[in-house]
């Protein structure tokens, strides 16, 4: 393994190790799809450098192998799963139970078909630091759901909206909020829903001013831009 101050080479793997300097954030593990090996080897790579590991789109096979090597070769270590959002994070330490991160964002969801895209966004601006709160399913289908809780949610610095079907929750937040809305349309739906498609294509077409779209089904994504833009809010560059 050949190290440097800005990269590991595994060979297979160059982690850059400069990202939390040029972008305030340390590189993030996309777990899906990586052979066993080559994610072991990553993560036991970040860790040793970095003391944290944060991976996406875990499966629940790959987070019992991490736990029982990382429990032989760092029993110290600290690996959390959860199996709603698919994220993992391994820790020297596990994260205080009272611990409360900085400002405020809200993490919506349409349905409760759309918590594991918006678990992902939630659990992703906290591990950056946010203090996230949560409000799910609170759809156009029953708009009174969201009406109840939008003086909570105009108190945040950003808000996440998460919708399938036709996705017109990114629509209404825009219209209703006077800060940044990062909409994520899922892949929830019948037929024409087009697996995200209609979604995608309704929110980029949406007339509400101030909100912006990620990818289908990118939870991460989005709450990656909430917590910049909540550091903003907290003055923190």
């Amino acid at each position: 393994m050949d190290n440097s101050d800005k990269t590991i080479d595994l060979g297979f793997a160059k982690l850059d190790m400069e990202r939390g300097e040029r972008t305030g954030f340390k590189e993030v593990i996309f777990c899906q799809g990586k052979i066993d090996l080559h994610l072991l080897e990553i993560c036991v790579a970040l860790f040793e450098k970095n003391g944290e590991v944060f991976g996406t789109r875990a499966t629940e096979m790959q987070s019992q192998m991490i736990k029982k090597i990382f429990a032989e070769k760092f029993p110290c270590a600290a690996v959390d799963y959860d199996e709603v959002s698919k994220i993992l994070i391994i820790r020297k330490e596990p994260m205080q139970e009272n611990h409360v991160g900085i400002g405020n964002i809200a993490v919506c969801t349409a349905g409760t078909a759309d918590i594991p895209v918006g678990e992902e966004a939630a659990r992703t601006a906290e591990y950056f630091g946010a203090n996230v709160e949560r409000f799910y399913d609170v759809g156009v289908a029953g708009l009174h759901r969201l009406l109840d809780r939008i003086d909570e949610i105009r108190k945040a610095s950003a808000v996440v909206a998460v919708a399938g079907m036709e996705g017109a929750l990114a629509s209404v937040i825009g219209g209703l909020v006077k800060v940044p809305v990062i909409c994520v349309p899922t892949s929830v739906g019948y037929g024409a829903n087009l697996g995200g498609l209609s979604a995608l294509l309704s929110m980029l077409n949406s007339c509400a001013n101030g909100i912006s779209v990620v990818n289908i089904d990118n939870g991460y994504g989005a709450g990656y831009i909430a917590a910049q833009i909540n550091r903003l809010a907290e003055g923190i560059k």
